[in-house]
């Protein structure tokens, strides 16, 4: 992996979270700084780390270059070919169970947190005063939490098969705007600040579409 990998930078795994990520560049920060005694070289490299990995689009775009035959393999939406026909099976059976076993019941899962999303703050918003309203909308978010839970734990309970990496990655970062959008609104129940909303609301929409790229990715990796 080269030095210049903003997951090296920064001392974190691939896998890492969102608010992994922005401790350890935190903490990197104010143990560089120049008026701590660091240099600014180290800085600006830190910078560099963060402006990628803390934006999702971003980190989505350097992920795929680090798993270019994963990325083939997606885009080619091809299966491997060679003259064992065994290993033709296994590679589709590997590819059924993992998408039957973890895709499938995390998209569902997602889907409960998306969809209802737009009625939700529909809801709300006929008076964000209103405390019973405002209940009803905490109330939304803390089971979407529940299911984020739950989709976590999917995630890590069965490997992804190698030529499903890039697809899984393209999830894992679904769920990161998902993670991410619920922290924004959780914020703005706490103190009604509109950008926390905006913010959210603009995440969950990245999301949605998000979700549907995957299912149309699946179709044709299925196909």
């Amino acid at each position: 992996m080269s030095p210049a990998d903003p997951y090296a930078v920064l001392g974190v795994a691939p896998e890492a979270s969102r608010a992994e990520i922005k401790a350890a560049y935190r903490a990197l920060v104010k143990r560089h700084h120049p008026d701590a005694g660091g240099d600014t070289t180290t800085i600006l490299a830190l910078n560099a780390a963060w402006e990628v990995l803390g934006d999702s689009e971003k980190r989505r775009r350097h992920d795929r270059r680090r798993e270019p035959e994963a990325v083939a393999s997606t885009a080619g939406a091809s299966r491997p070919a060679g003259q064992d026909g065994g290993r033709a099976a296994d590679w589709d059976g590997a590819v059924q169970t993992w998408f039957q076993q973890v895709y499938g019941p995390i998209d569902r899962l997602l889907g409960q947190v998306i969809n209802p999303f737009a009625a939700q703050l529909k809801a709300l918003s006929a008076d964000p005063y209103d405390d019973r309203l405002m209940e009803a909308f905490c109330r939304f978010l803390e089971l979407s939490q529940t299911k984020l839970a739950r989709v976590e734990t999917l995630y890590q309970s069965l490997p992804c098969p190698p030529a499903l990496k890039a697809f899984s990655l393209d999830l894992y970062h679904c769920l990161s705007l998902v993670k991410d959008a619920l922290v924004d609104l959780e914020r703005y129940t706490m103190g009604y600040v509109d950008s926390y909303l905006r913010d959210g609301r603009e995440l969950l929409r990245k999301a949605r579409m998000r979700r549907r790229q995957l299912q149309h990715d699946r179709r044709q990796l299925i196909a």
